[in-house]
């Protein structure tokens, strides 16, 4: 047996002592649990008897937003043949009654259960997930778009170059996810231009998901003097690659020297914002000190002061972490895909969207079980792999298997490693050119009669 062999056999022969403790396999066990169905039905609200009941429907909507053919039809296929399969009536393969019991989800249930599963996983991590034993949370924004309606272009309306019929309504999140789990803890969502559609007010409304000694992570767009002041009023302590107006003024010769390139200096109050009260300005401390040091090309602005406690060059190690929130953000939109939404109208856009969130951190779930349960760290493991086998566990059909099986599953999540390969730089570049097609230039209407009128343009040689 070689050494692949006796490390495979070793974790494996771990696994089923961790799981013959049913403490253990409890930790995380969440997601084949009555805990997480009881909680879809509390939030679920009252019905009559449907086709589509509210846990049903969920589930559907689920199962679109993790296969590859999001189309609401391929859910109702599967569900008309799981009646057929369980000798109940035939029913309709039409979408419409589907689509309406969507529609009847509340918001709130999706949101809640997306950031009640965030937290569970989070909540039961092993102290080896945190860093120094303090709770990392790591935050950034993403952008999704959506069909081109009058409703969605009302409240997301299209970027301001492109003109109407040429651009597609796009919405912002912001995402606050834990370093250890990988899983989201809570986002929002607002248009991409106007009024509160920057990231920093985005995130100001989801800052109480944070708690004392908890530990922010983000790059230079969240190096404000003002989130660093409200950091510090909730006892939490924040890391940022610095702004880059502030960047170019850093001088490290002023202030208290802790090291090469490394001091504490105290920061005074800017000009009020627009997006502030004048009672939220005048409620702001004058002055607040902070620790600003260069290492690795970057300067870094945080609130851990203490150098002797904190070395630079364990600060520079420890922000190196914050592209994970890049990866998991990649899995949101690209592998889930939630880089282009399906819904018509900005109440169903904001569901699908949690719907994704909450999608995401189910896998998240099957992740943190299976690295416990392995000995590992969760972010050694594979997300798409663990979504392939989950997607393969349903189409088989989990109802056959035991809790025996389901502890095999998790160590075939547990196969799969990510490579840590730091440093890793990749070109902006793709080698296979996109089709010959030309841009759309004017609305897909006028388009349209064009070529009833002259027909398709011929290909130039």
């Amino acid at each position: 047996m070689n050494l692949n062999q006796k490390a495979s056999s070793f974790q494996a022969k771990n696994i089923r002592e961790y799981a013959s403790n049913s403490d253990s396999l409890a930790f995380f066990n969440l997601l084949t649990s009555p805990e997480l169905f009881d909680k879809v039905d509390s939030l679920s609200p009252s019905h009559r008897e449907r086709l589509f009941p509210p846990t049903e429907t969920l589930s559907m909507f689920l199962a679109q937003a993790m296969s590859s053919d999001r189309s609401c039809q391929k859910v109702v296929n599967a569900s008309s043949i799981k009646r057929l399969l369980s000798n109940l009536p035939l029913c309709s393969t039409h979408t419409g009654a589907y689509c309406k019991a969507r529609k009847r989800l509340p918001l709130t249930m999706i949101k809640e259960l997306a950031r009640y599963t965030g937290n569970k996983i989070t909540s039961q991590a092993p102290a080896a997930w945190h860093w120094r034993g303090r709770p990392v949370r790591l935050v950034d924004g993403a952008t999704a778009s959506m069909p081109d309606t009058k409703e969605n272009q009302l409240i997301y309306p299209q970027p301001g170059g492109q003109k109407p019929g040429l651009g597609f309504p796009i919405c912002r999140m912001v995402a606050m996810i834990c370093l250890g789990s990988g899983a989201v803890l809570d986002a929002a969502i607002a248009p991409c231009k106007g009024k509160g559609s920057d990231e920093q007010t985005i995130l100001r409304s989801i800052l109480d998901t944070l708690k004392p000694n908890d530990i922010l992570m983000g790059d230079a767009l969240y190096a404000t003097y003002f989130l660093l002041c409200a950091l510090k009023e909730k006892q939490v302590d924040g890391v940022f690659e610095q702004h880059g107006a502030r960047k170019l003024k850093t001088d490290f010769s002023l202030g208290q020297r802790l090291g090469e390139k490394d001091h504490l200096i105290t920061l005074n109050s800017p000009k009020k914002p627009d997006w502030m009260s004048q009672d939220v300005y005048e409620q702001s401390p004058d002055s607040l000190l902070v620790r600003e040091l260069r290492t690795k090309g970057k300067t870094l602005v945080t609130t851990l002061l203490n150098h002797k406690q904190v070395s630079k060059k364990t600060l520079s190690l420890f922000y190196r972490e914050r592209w994970h929130i890049e990866v998991d953000l990649r899995h949101i939109k690209t592998t889930l895909g939630m880089d282009i939404l399906s819904c018509q109208t900005p109440e169903m856009v904001k569901k699908e969207l949690w719907v994704y969130l909450l999608a995401y951190n189910l896998i998240r779930l099957l992740m943190a079980q299976a690295a416990f349960l392995s000995d590992v760290s969760v972010r050694q493991l594979s997300f798409k792999h663990t979504l392939q086998l989950w997607l393969n566990w349903l189409q088989i059909g989990r109802d056959y298997y035991n809790e025996k099986h389901l502890t095999m599953l998790f160590l075939l999540i547990a196969q799969q490693k990510v490579g840590n390969r730091p440093g890793r730089i990749e070109p902006r570049v793709v080698k296979r050119r996109p089709k010959p097609f030309k841009l759309m230039m004017i609305p897909r209407q006028q388009a349209r009669e064009e070529v009833r009128k002259n027909g398709h343009p011929k290909k130039l040689k």
